[in-house]
């Protein structure tokens, strides 16, 4: 609850129009729960594909990742879907994607949320050999 609380004060601070998008929605359980439409108020613009980067801590290995919006693919022992991708500002700024990332010999998600690219730290994959975060969004 705290670090809730905390993340929405960092948003509120850096940016109040992704704050209230990320707070007030609650987890949509389909793509299209989020809609397809390509651009959205306050000049955000939804994308077709999440580039990510993952890193296997243990091998020391990195990967870039390509992920479409509704796809599910696997990095190692992980399943990570994504749900949605939006890049903020007129010139595509600032990347945000909406991922559920489950450890596939566990039944709990290991993450379930929004993940910004410019802060990958404010919401991150808790993971003991694994980490994933956000690079950017792209129509193709």
């Amino acid at each position: 609850m705290i670090r809730a609380v905390v993340i929405a004060m960092l948003l509120a601070a850096v940016q109040p129009s992704v704050q209230v998008e990320a707070a007030a929605q609650p987890m949509p359980r389909s793509r299209a729960a989020m809609g397809t439409a390509g651009g959205t108020p306050g000049g955000r613009q939804a994308a077709g594909f999440v580039y990510l980067r993952g890193l296997d801590t243990l091998n020391g290995t990195a990967e870039d990742i390509d992920v479409g919006v509704g796809q599910t693919i696997r990095f190692g022992h992980l399943e990570i879907t994504a749900e949605a991708c939006r890049l903020s500002g007129e010139d595509g700024g600032d990347a945000y994607a909406l991922l559920r990332i489950r450890d596939i010999r566990e039944t709990e998600l290991r993450f379930a949320g929004w993940m910004f690219a410019s802060s990958p730290a404010l919401s991150a994959l808790d993971h003991p050999r694994y980490d994933v975060w956000v690079l950017s969004c792209s129509s193709r």
